[in-house]
C-alpha cells in the first residue's frame, strides 16, 4: 500500500467517525438543538435534513429485511398470505381453518353462534359443493332452537358435513353430531356423548305457561323422531333413554347409532405411556 492510499484510507475512516458521532448527537439532543425564535420553532438546515433522511432510509431497509414480527398475544393467530398480496398477515386461527373448510363448535350454542356457523357453512357451500365441510364438536349443548337451525342448514346445503366429536358432545351438540352425513359421523376414542330431553321454563299467566309447555312437548316429540331416524333406534327406546342424562362412550355411541365410526389410534403410533 502506497502512502497516498494509506492517507486516503485514514481520511475515509476519520470522516466516517465524524459522521457517526454527528448523527448520534443529533438523535440524542434534537430537542435542544432546534433554536426557538419568539415561540416559533425554526427548521434544521437542509444539509442536516438530507443526512438524517439518508440515514433513516438505510435503517428502514435493514429493519424490513431482518425484523421478525412476533405473533400477537391473545387469540391464537397464524401467519397467512392472501393470494396476490406481497406479505403475510396474522389472522385468527379459526378464520384460517375456515379457509380449509373446518368449523369448530366449541362453546354453548346460542342464536349468535348458530348464525355465525350457518353463515360460514352457506359461504363454503357457495364456493364449492363437491368438497365436504368438517364440523368439530366439543360442546356442552345449549339452545334447542339454535341447534335445530344449525341442523336444518346442514341438511339444506349440498356439501357433505362430516361431524367429528372430540371431548364432549352433550345435549343439543349430540343431536348435531348425529345429524352429520351418513357414514361420516366420527368420534375420537376418548370422546363422550350425552343425550337427554329438552329443558325449558316458563313464567307469566297460566295460559301462557300452558302454551309454552305444549311447545316444549312438541319439540321433544320432534327430537325423539329425528333421533330415531338418525340412530335406527325405536321411538320408545329413544323416549326412555332421554328421560335422564344418558352418557355414552365413543364405542357405545357407535353401537347406539349416533356415530358411524370411532377413529382409532394405531398402536405403533401410540407414544403415550
Amino acid at each position: 500500500m502506497t502512502i497516498q492510499q494509506l492517507l486516503r484510507s485514514s481520511v475515509y475512516s476519520a470522516l466516517l467517525l465524524i459522521t457517526t458521532s454527528l448523527l448520534s448527537s443529533v438523535y440524542a439532543y434534537a430537542p435542544s438543538f432546534v433554536p426557538r425564535h419568539h415561540g416559533v420553532v425554526s427548521s434544521m438546515p437542509s444539509s442536516m435534513n438530507k443526512l438524517i433522511s439518508h440515514y433513516n432510509t438505510n435503517s428502514a431497509d435493514k429493519k424490513s429485511s431482518n425484523t421478525i414480527t412476533m405473533m400477537p398475544i391473545g387469540v391464537p393467530k397464524v401467519a397467512y398470505r392472501v393470494p396476490g398480496s406481497s406479505g403475510a398477515d396474522w389472522v385468527d386461527i379459526y378464520n384460517r381453518l375456515y379457509r380449509e373448510r373446518i368449523i369448530f363448535l366449541g362453546q354453548e350454542i346460542d342464536d349468535e353462534l348458530a348464525n355465525q356457523i350457518i353463515g360460514v357453512m352457506l359461504y363454503l357451500d357457495s364456493e364449492d359443493t363437491t368438497k365436504p365441510i368438517y364440523l368439530y364438536i366439543n360442546c356442552p349443548g345449549g339452545s334447542v332452537i339454535a341447534g335445530l337451525a344449525i341442523y336444518d342448514c346442514m341438511n339444506h346445503i349440498k356439501s357433505e358435513v362430516v361431524t367429528i366429536n372430540l371431548g364432549l358432545a352433550a345435549s343439543m351438540a349430540s343431536f348435531i353430531l348425529a345429524g352429520g352425513s351418513k357414514g361420516k359421523r366420527l368420534a375420537l376414542p376418548s370422546s363422550r356423548i350425552m343425550i337427554h330431553q329438552p329443558m325449558g321454563g316458563a313464567q307469566g299467566q297460566a295460559e301462557d305457561i300452558k302454551v309454552e309447555a305444549r311447545q316444549i312437548m312438541r319439540i321433544r316429540d320432534n327430537i325423539v323422531k329425528m333421533y330415531s331416524m338418525m340412530s335406527g333406534q325405536t321411538q320408545e327406546t329413544i323416549t326412555k333413554d332421554l328421560n335422564r342424562d344418558n352418557f355414552m362412550s365413543a364405542h357405545e355411541a357407535m353401537e347406539y347409532g349416533l356415530v358411524d365410526r370411532v377413529i382409532e389410534i394405531p398402536r405403533d403410533a401410540d407414544t403415550q405411556i
